[in-house]
């Protein structure tokens, strides 16, 4: 019995000892997890630099500058100097002035062993001759393969010898905010340069329509553009482009377009030696609350098509009301998306795109054509007849349409609609835009032309619940909805 009480006694001990050692060992590795996570800082960037480094390059452009049109000096005929001069003018050109040289700096990468090398196009923007230094010390002289000035990228070609060493592209869609990063070019001529910083954003937006940048603290400044941008396993995720800065110097906000647009048009200028980018065929704009109630849609969402000239859309079957919601399978948030989107499908490809049509979804199939060739494309226009009236409804004065109003506007003989002669001032309609001298071509996604037509559009979208009514607004030939506001009528 006293054994028995003893080892009673004794398990219990055992028990809670080993039950502190599993707690204890349990706080070790969570410990080390944290503290692993705390130095997932790189302690060093140099690893990095070192392998990356023989594939960046500097890059001088040598430009012809034609000479200055500015008068030269007037010599009085008879002047003991006026044979001088001529004999100086002769030698130098008009004015007395011959061309001069001028050179620029910039950075540049290599993404192929046989001499193909990315940078900026306005690193080499108008240059005669485009010198390559490698990080070895080695130059060559580059051929330009072709420019894209949309997203600012160009495509350069050297000849070596030797196998040059490159590098590839990364994802930038991989890439999160707060990752760190490394650029690396040529800044302010200062030679081979690196900097580190983290993503601090992206998707931004200059001012391009394909602009898609990673906007980072990484030190940027003039010399880096065309350098690149690359993750730490050494790939590349952005060309740095652009600075924001009130002095010309890095306060920490560099754009680097991402490898996401870079790739596909460095690619395409590789294999054409220009862009070839989709064309859908279409005028669009975004959805806003108002619009979306007023069309009946049940979110915000999509790219609202304003005009359907002659392209791939119109042969499609595509009209104008509808609004995009999905292109080739992935749902349309916006315009910018949508404009991407398309930029970046093959031309001639056959896709299916859903469109919002009459309170219901419809599938269109639309083979893309080339952007390049079809920018030009001539807006439908709408023709149709009826007598002119004048009525006041939402803020908004307007009549309708008279030969008379047409020749004011410069429209053409079988221009149709309604005219805005008045806007008030304190009225949604003005605060959305809409002036004097619009024409309202449709309302509620039906044309109109009579105030007949327009009475009878507003009262519709009463009877059907609407709180807004969608117009299409035209002003020098460039349509856009708007939704104003109903009132209880």
């Amino acid at each position: 019995m006293q054994i028995a009480a003893v080892r009673s006694t004794i398990r219990p001990e055992r028990a809670l000892h080993a039950l502190l050692l599993t707690l204890l060992a349990a706080a070790f590795l969570i410990s080390q997890s944290i503290a692993a996570a705390a130095q997932s800082r790189p302690s060093t960037f140099a690893d990095l630099a070192e392998e990356v480094s023989p594939s960046v390059v500097n890059i001088t452009t040598s430009t012809t500058v034609a000479a200055s049109t500015q008068p030269g000096p007037v010599v009085p005929e008879g002047s003991p100097f006026e044979e001088f001069f001529e004999d100086f003018m002769d030698r130098n050109g008009p004015n007395g002035r011959s061309p001069r040289r001028s050179q620029a700096l910039g950075s540049g990468f290599v993404i192929s062993e046989d001499g193909f090398i990315v940078t900026n196009n306005h690193v080499i923007a108008g240059a005669d001759e485009i010198l390559i230094e490698f990080f070895e010390g080695f130059e060559l002289e580059a051929e330009l393969i072709g420019t894209d000035p949309n997203t600012d990228l160009a495509l350069l070609k050297v000849e070596s010898n030797e196998p040059l060493a490159f590098v590839p592209w990364g994802d930038s869609e991989a890439s999160r905010v707060g990752d760190w990063v490394m650029a690396m070019g040529n800044p302010l001529g200062q030679g081979f340069s690196v900097s580190a910083g983290i993503v601090s954003a992206r998707g931004r937006s200059l001012s391009g329509t394909y602009d898609d940048y990673i906007q980072t603290d990484a030190a940027i400044n003039r010399g880096n553009s065309g350098g690149p941008l690359f993750n730490m396993d050494g790939e590349v995720v952005g060309v740095n482009t652009a600075i924001l800065s009130p002095n010309g110097g890095s306060i920490g906000i560099g754009f680097a377009m991402s490898s996401r647009v870079a790739e596909n048009v460095i690619q395409q200028l590789q294999d054409f030696g220009e862009t070839r980018r989709g064309w859908l065929g279409v005028r669009i704009q975004d959805v806003t609350d108002d619009l979306a109630d007023g069309l009946g849609l049940e979110e915000a969402r999509g790219a609202l098509v304003t005009d359907v000239p002659e392209g791939p859309a119109l042969e499609a079957g595509m009209e104008s009301g509808d609004v995009i919601l999905s292109f080739d399978g992935v749902d349309v948030d916006d315009t910018r998306g949508l404009v991407q989107q398309v930029a970046n499908t093959s031309v001639g490809s056959e896709v299916r795109v859903v469109v919002f049509r009459d309170g219901q979804t419809e599938t269109l199939r639309v083979t893309l054509g080339r952007r390049e060739e079809g920018e030009a494309a001539v807006p439908a226009s709408i023709s149709r007849e009826e007598e002119p009236t004048t009525s006041d409804f939402l803020g908004l004065t307007v009549s309708g349409m008279t030969d008379e109003l047409r020749e004011q506007l410069g429209l053409s003989e079988d221009a149709e609609g309604l005219v805005v002669a008045d806007v008030a001032e304190d009225s949604e309609a003005f605060e959305k835009g809409l002036r004097p001298g619009d024409i309202i071509t449709e309302a509620a996604q039906e044309s109109v032309s009579s105030i007949a037509d327009l009475d009878a559009r507003i009262d519709a979208a009463r009877e059907a619940g609407r709180k807004s009514l969608v117009l299409l607004v035209r002003r020098d030939g460039d349509p856009r909805f708007v939704a104003l506001t109903l009132d209880e009528g």
